[in-house]
């Protein structure tokens, strides 16, 4: 299987970084105290050290955002999917237990403050690109039962014409949700040559997942603008 990304989307911002690792043969369980615990500690710092109000000048944040608006997406109507996680948890809400792994990919994107999508590969059965969309793209939304059609000139992460992300990284698809039973699992995750280093740290992180936590194994790769825009898997 391939993984691309259109050049048309390094024009936007030549500084993009997407980092990609495949975990394989993962043990993923239901969320035990320990891995609650981590949820709940990464939650707790970023509310004694972050207010709502200022979550869109997080460095990766205001990144999205500005990608979002040169791309042709409104992040005030389209917010990014971290922005709209980080704000929940500075306003009290605590994210919900869903599955250890969910659970400890939710820890590491607030600890890191980054944009983290994990994709069942079950789910997954065409090549995968980030580009824009041609207009015979359709998207499955979470909890439904029943496609939409996506415009045509809207940028998404897709497999085939079967959208996995719409506008970017703002909702993930019912299509390659993880759940407990997800073995072979596809991450994404987006930084900026100036916010590296949260890229490497939260890489690091989901790779020791992987292979410590989930007994998995696990391929790591950097796309960016003077890399080759396409990695198999």
């Amino acid at each position: 299987m391939r993984y691309t990304v259109d050049k048309a989307v390094f024009n936007i911002n030549p500084n993009l970084k997407i980092g990609i690792l495949i975990g394989r043969d993962i043990e993923n369980s239901e969320t035990t105290a320990a891995d609650e615990s981590r949820l709940r500690f990464a939650e707790q710092r970023m509310r004694e050290s972050l207010q709502a109000d200022l979550v869109r000048a997080l460095p990766n944040v205001a990144l999205y955002r500005d990608f979002m608006t040169n791309a042709g997406i409104n992040p005030n109507k389209y917010l990014p999917s971290v922005e709209a996680m980080f704000k929940r948890i500075l306003k009290g809400g605590a994210l919900p237990v869903i599955n250890a792994l969910v659970d400890l990919c939710n820890a590491v994107s607030i600890e890191q403050m980054i944009s983290l999508g994990a994709h069942d590969l079950k789910d997954i059965h065409k090549d995968l690109e980030v580009r824009f969309s041609n207009g015979e793209d359709i998207f499955l939304p979470f909890g439904a039962t029943e496609y939409e059609n996506v415009d045509a000139g809207e940028l998404v992460f897709t497999s085939g014409n079967i959208v996995q992300t719409r506008k970017w990284i703002w909702r993930q698809s019912e299509l390659g949700k993880t759940t407990v039973d997800s073995k072979d699992v596809f991450f994404q995750l987006v930084g900026f040559d100036n916010t590296e280093a949260t890229l490497a740290n939260a890489m690091e992180a989901i790779e020791g997942l992987i292979v410590d936590r989930f007994n998995g194994t696990c391929a790591k790769y950097i796309v960016h603008q003077n890399s080759s825009s396409a990695i198999e898997f």
